[in-house]
């Protein structure tokens, strides 16, 4: 057998055989450090939405007020809010989006624990127009404009979705932690920046600012384009939101759920809130 049809028969065999949640596009912020010290270093983020976790293979987190690469649709962007260890905000420089991923940087001016997180509020609809199949994202209010008088088999979903990572200068500190009390947040019990390979730790969801019972919770480590399996795990919310995340090695990890429910703005509409977070583990 030859080289080439081995390397066939091989990916053949991986196509078959590789988890289906590998494909999935997961949409996550990825620091360039999470653990810092000195005089006011910087961080470098890359954004993206992937099927392989932290490797840019499909497309850029799209950042509102940041005009797509030449040749790509306009899409509405999700908002970037960099929350201050003193409660405040600051805004990332050097904003960019590209093919396949966006990127910023932000500066540490003082010490303690920053919260980063992207934020995306809007509509998706599908419908048939004269027979044929269309679909349409964007904004509440554009809705009734978007979508023809004449549209048949209209469905439409009200999202929600944030992702987050968090980075700290110095001695963490907790006053990032505190929520919006809208869609699904992350509390954290245990510090994300104070993680450690072999030791588990504790959060707790809410929805809409109340303890989230019974999600669905997926913590997946980074690098699974290099290894056969998935390394995934998942757990489920206990009555007051909690769940307990083990962590069995140091590297970045993907944890993240979704929901949907009835609680919209939209007559006859359904809501899909979800969240993400990259959380690097240290040995």
């Amino acid at each position: 057998m030859n080289r080439m049809s081995k390397f066939a028969i091989a990916g053949l065999i991986a196509a078959v055989l590789v988890p289906a949640a590998a494909h999935a596009h997961r949409q996550w912020i990825l620091p360039s450090a999470t653990v810092l010290s000195g005089n006011a270093p910087w961080v470098t983020f890359d954004a993206a939405a992937s099927s392989e976790l932290f490797y840019f293979d499909t497309a850029p987190m799209r950042l509102a007020d940041v005009a797509p690469p030449q040749g790509m649709p306009a899409m509405p962007g999700a908002s970037l809010r960099i929350t201050t260890p003193d409660g405040m905000e600051t805004v990332a420089e050097n904003v960019l989006t590209g093919r396949l991923r966006s990127v910023f940087d932000l500066r540490l001016a003082q010490n303690g624990t920053y919260k980063i997180a992207a934020t995306n509020q809007g509509v998706f609809a599908t419908y048939k127009l004269d027979g044929q199949p269309k679909r349409w994202r964007g904004a509440a209010e554009n809705l009734s404009k978007e979508i023809p008088a004449n549209a048949q088999d209209v469905q439409v979903t009200e999202t929600a979705s944030r992702v987050e990572t968090f980075v700290t200068l110095g001695k963490p500190t907790e006053s990032v932690f505190k929520t919006a009390g809208a869609g699904l947040e992350l509390v954290p019990v245990t510090h994300p920046n104070n993680l450690f390979a072999g030791e588990k730790a504790t959060f707790k969801v809410l929805l809409d600012g109340k303890p989230a019972p019974d999600v669905e919770v997926e913590i997946v480590p980074g690098g699974n384009r290099y290894r056969f399996k998935l390394g995934d795990s998942v757990v489920r919310t206990a009555a007051d939101g909690s769940f307990t995340a083990a962590f069995p090695d140091a590297g970045m990890y993907w944890v993240g759920m979704d929901i949907e429910d009835g609680k919209v703005k939209i007559a006859g509409a359904k809501r899909r809130a979800s969240y993400a977070v990259t959380l690097e583990v240290l040995q």
